[in-house]
């Protein structure tokens, strides 16, 4: 089972949007260096809204073959038309992506059958472990827990992501589906109290930028280590925070650069972090103590 802290990761781009292939192996040496235990490749933070499709599955590729297997590998192949997420997870299967992760139809606002037997056809068309991805703050669409209970019952339906930021949801998952239904926080911020209450990991934003404490967190957190968990993501809180003070992946970007880890890249209708929200970042970075 994946667990642990698990990367949402940017895709690097040079200042013309193109995609930046060198950083981006650089930016996988430097997950495998400070212990992010997965690695999803091209989710919302890797811009997956904005890459074309053939770059899309060139990313999740070149992720692939330069982990060598390592870690974990999961591809982000969630799509609105149920065709091309049927594409785009054949493909990352092709290329040997260890899972999945699909999020919910974004914009058309499919009903609570749509979305099973959206993910039902995506799940009989690619013999692949499939997480699904639930974020309606962006997707204007809520898988509800009566539905995830179908989709669980799929057998390469794996688990899901969960990222309300409500830490009752993910426990009334975990509850009706089981133990063998993992579910991963989709919310930096309560992602330790969701982990201390029996998720497996986060997909996280903040682990772009600080994947050694997040792994920790995690780890204490998976331990039942409280007190040494909250320790931790208390020094983080402020990146929980700061790193949405702008859409998401406009603020990572912005402190990978300052890192030196990526160039100043990002694609319209994304721009780059407004001046006036570059000190908020940097002192929540610096509070991490990570710059």
């Amino acid at each position: 089972m994946i667990q642990g802290s698990i990367v949402a990761l940017a895709t690097p781009m040079d200042e013309d949007g193109s995609v930046d292939v060198a950083s981006l192996r650089r930016l996988v040496d430097f997950h495998l260096q400070e212990g992010t235990d997965a690695i999803v490749a091209v989710g919302t933070t890797g811009e997956s809204a904005t890459l074309d499709e053939n770059e899309h599955c060139e990313v999740i590729r070149l992720v692939v073959e330069h982990v060598a297997g390592r870690v974990p590998v999961i591809a982000g192949t969630g799509a609105n038309a149920t065709s091309e997420a049927v594409r785009l997870t054949r493909r990352a299967k092709e290329v040997g992506a260890d899972a999945c992760l699909l999020v919910t139809p974004y914009y058309n606002k499919p009903t609570q059958e749509g979305l099973f037997l959206h993910f039902k056809a995506v799940a009989e068309a690619a013999d692949i472990p499939q997480i699904l991805y639930n974020v309606p703050g962006r997707t204007a669409c809520d898988l509800l827990p009566e539905t995830v209970v179908r989709l669980a019952e799929i057998p390469n339906i794996t688990g899901i992501k969960e990222a309300t930021g409500d830490v009752r949801r993910g426990e009334e998952i975990m509850r009706r589906c089981g133990e063998g239904f993992p579910v991963y926080s989709g919310d930096d911020a309560s992602a330790c109290e969701s982990c201390l209450r029996g998720a497996k990991g986060v997909i996280s934003v903040t682990a772009n930028v600080a994947p050694r404490l997040m792994h920790a967190m995690c780890a204490a957190a998976l331990a039942d280590d409280r007190a040494t968990a909250q320790a931790i993501d208390s020094r983080l809180a402020a990146l929980h925070r700061d790193l949405f003070i702008e859409s998401n992946p406009i603020p990572v970007k912005w402190a990978l650069h300052e890192m030196g880890l990526i160039q100043r890249g990002i694609r319209l209708p994304l721009t780059w972090l407004s001046p006036r929200c570059q000190d908020t970042v940097r002192e929540a970075m610096r509070q991490a103590q990570i710059v």
